[in-house]
């Protein structure tokens, strides 16, 4: 199934800090906070949150569409979309901009702080979504907030089903438009955090918003995930990754595990393990997009963690 994935792209500069954020912070002086980590180690990725999905949706053999705004400095992007078989035709350059860029400090304990620059990403509201790209499910993925809220009403306008997924995008909306997207959403997909922000910015607890969707899809970190559909409450465990190495892209790529069941026609409980699988592949690799595996390889290791096969 074509899947039409809007949000950005963007180039990750990822920088570890061989220690913990907290030893260097001082609780009672954060009004006059002047800190500098010194980080040895140093990469520079290709991230954002639509690429990323539609890396891991090419991987389990899906079809994704990726949407973005992007900048004078895409060239290498593309290259590499290109070499992975990703169609970059509905990725609008806009002139005198950058491509958006995230600069990531991880510490010892997984902690980030995130530095931002949209550039490029602010101008997401000129691309445009209709029935003619051929697109059955999408997903509204973090982005310029106008794009957002119109690739949102643009796909409930064209019947297209999809997914709200507001990631750390969600503060920039006020309560109104936040259950505008909820109302307009086939699913939502939020994490702890960002489901503790929603409920507190529309009034609606989980229970409530989830009654109003098909499936709203809450991610615990390491405790798993949960997934409400239909009056159900379906408990994801995780997947024990080999080891943890960064867990930049992790929702991203637990995201395009959603994407692909629901395209399938999977049942809740099957679609969030092969989500949860996806995320456990990432964080065994560094970066956002360096895992890689055969699609066969994700179905037999699906298999060896859950004991069964819903391909």
């Amino acid at each position: 199934m074509r899947t039409l994935i809007t949000g950005s792209i963007a180039y990750d500069t990822i920088m570890v800090f061989p220690d913990q954020f907290k030893n260097h912070v001082l609780p009672d002086q954060l009004h006059i906070l002047n800190v500098c980590f010194l980080t040895p180690e140093m990469r520079r990725e290709y991230g954002g949150c639509a690429a990323n999905i539609g890396y891991n949706l090419k991987l389990l053999g899906g079809d994704p569409v990726v949407m973005a705004t992007v900048g004078d400095d895409i060239d290498p992007y593309l290259k590499r979309l290109d070499t992975l078989g990703i169609p970059a035709s509905h990725l609008k350059r806009i002139g005198g901009q950058f491509t958006a860029q995230a600069f990531i400090t991880t510490d010892l304990d997984n902690n980030q702080i995130i530095a931002f620059h949209p550039g490029a990403m602010n101008y997401s509201h000129e691309n445009r979504i209709d029935g003619s790209l051929g697109a059955k499910l999408a997903i509204i993925a973090p982005d310029g907030k106008e794009g957002m809220l119109q690739h949102a009403r643009e796909c409930a306008s064209a019947g297209i089903p999809f997914v709200f997924d507001p990631g750390q995008g969600l503060p920039m909306f006020s309560a109104e438009e936040l259950s505008e997207f909820v109302d307009l959403a086939d699913y939502v997909a939020v994490n702890d955090y960002e489901g503790k922000l929603l409920e507190d910015r529309t009034g609606r607890t989980m229970e409530e918003i989830s009654a109003g969707v098909k499936a709203l899809v809450l991610t615990l970190g390491s405790k798993g995930s949960l997934i409400y559909s239909g009056g159900q409450r379906h408990e994801i465990p995780i997947v024990k990754p080999a080891e943890i190495l960064d867990p930049t892209g992790c929702g991203d790529a637990y995201r395009a595990g959603l994407l692909y069941g629901i395209a399938n026609g999977w049942d809740w409980p099957s679609t969030g393990r092969l989500g949860a699988l996806m995320g456990s592949i990432k964080i065994e690799r560094r970066g956002a997009q360096n895992h890689a595996f055969e699609a066969q390889e994700i179905r037999d290791r699906f298999r060896r963690e859950f004991g069964y096969s819903p391909w």
